[in-house]
């Protein structure tokens, strides 16, 4: 027993509108245990959203519908449904008559044209709608579907799916277990490399693990299916945990972790602070930090210092090693490290000087080629990383930040 979403709108294939809803609904039916496998996008066009129920009725039992309840000609949805069913409309009048009210309450004149939000297939039930005019419906065209139908509008879907929806689900025997996952969040390892460290879990069935990877990171997903949550987590833990011991300093945190926040609580556990010198990355660097709520405990400010005059006037860069070996260069980062660590009086400086492109790249310091350094109390580093003459500017910018503050928390490990 399986359940597909299926998205209407063409504003959805046009790219005009994030398909918010599909995300939604494929987090609530994992956490009610309804496998789903499945998902759907396709316009506004009845003969199109005939083909797509003909595939979902022969692979799934659940079908979950969003968009196309409207009052508009393009609003779609349940005719296309009756239609397909062979199922006549009917008007139901106690949707007509809260249709009514609500416009009424709002003190606007009801349109004819959402007399047909009224309208549902015959034998089906109203999904209603506390917070629009739109209502859904719950039917059971034949003995192996059922058909949930949802407005776009999520907020509307939202309470819909919560007040209606899941208790009807759970009346009917679905959602008697849970899905749950748990992310496992890695820095400075390829994805690659992880998956074949790890190439004896992936072929877990339950728990199961997946890797994906996106901007620098690599995740691990592991997911368990059990009667509850605690005892889902209960299968998940020890997995996670040699995932752990495998990957080492590479694991940062899981879930909603983040490599600052992660790092950021470091520093507070040692009662330690960070302050950053940044030239390519314009700031960015101090950004992460600072989206973290709180990280004013431990990060006290930074000097954006895009040109050398201020890495020789602020940050105490010897000009004649600038003029020797250009900004970027191992020497200027660890001077700004250090200049920043000492004018800010903090434990920590961190510093990033490098060529983010598209423009400034020569065979000896191409596009990509970036410096961090690392000053601490009694310690000057320099790294360097070469990420690479076809990734673009923001993403270079993005990888330097990232790797700076992990470079400072394998050091906070470390110490």
């Amino acid at each position: 027993m399986s359940a597909e979403i299926i998205c209407i709108g063409t504003e959805l294939l046009l790219g005009e509108i994030l398909n918010a809803n599909a995300q939604y609904l494929a987090q609530q039916l994992a956490d009610l245990g309804i496998p789903h496998y499945y998902q759907s996008v396709v316009g506004d066009n009845i003969p199109r959203i005939h083909q797509v129920l003909t595939v979902a009725c022969a692979r799934s039992q659940l079908l979950i519908f969003t968009g196309g309840l409207g009052p508009t000609p393009d609003d779609l949805t349940t005719e296309a449904i009756a239609q397909f069913f062979q199922t006549p409309l009917e008007e139901n009048a106690e949707v007509l008559a809260d249709i009514t009210e609500k416009f009424a309450r709002r003190g606007r004149p009801m349109a004819p044209s959402n007399r047909k939000q009224a309208l549902i297939p015959a034998g089906a039930n109203v999904l209603p709608n506390p917070r629009g005019s739109a209502p859904g419906m719950i039917w059971q065209p034949r003995p192996n579907v059922t058909i949930l139908t949802f407005p776009g509008v999520p907020k509307e879907m939202h309470a819909m799916w919560q007040e209606t929806a899941v208790p009807f689900l759970r009346s009917q025997g679905w959602g008697k277990t849970t899905i749950y996952s748990q992310v496992l969040r890695f820095w400075g390892i390829p994805e690659s490399t992880l998956a074949e460290k790890v190439s004896p879990l992936l072929n877990l069935e339950n728990p199961t693990v997946a890797p994906y990877a996106g901007n620098g990171e690599v995740r691990l997903r592991i997911s368990a299916k059990a009667a509850t949550e605690s005892a889902a987590l209960d299968l998940i833990t020890p997995v996670a945990q040699q995932i752990r011991d495998i990957a080492g300093d590479n694991y940062f945190g899981q879930d909603d972790d983040t490599l600052a926040s992660v790092t950021g609580n470091l520093l507070k556990a040692a009662q330690q602070t960070v302050s950053v010198a940044e030239s390519c990355t314009g700031g960015g660097l101090g950004q992460l930090w600072t989206t973290v709520p709180g990280s004013s405990a431990y990060f006290w400010g930074g000097v954006i210092s895009y040109d050398n005059q201020v890495k020789v006037n602020l940050l105490g860069v010897n000009p004649e090693d600038l003029q020797r070996e250009g900004a970027v260069s191992d020497g200027v980062a660890q001077q700004m490290a250090v200049g920043v660590r000492d004018r800010l009086n903090t434990t920590w400086g961190l510093s990033i000087t490098g060529v983010a492109g598209p423009d400034g790249g020569t065979e000896a310091k191409p596009v990509g080629l970036v410096y961090i350094g690392v000053a601490g109390p009694d310690t000057v580093e320099s790294f360097r990383f070469l990420f690479g003459v076809f990734q673009e500017r923001e993403f270079i910018r993005w990888l330097s930040a990232c790797s700076a503050i992990d470079l400072l928390r394998r050091k906070l490990i470390a110490q």
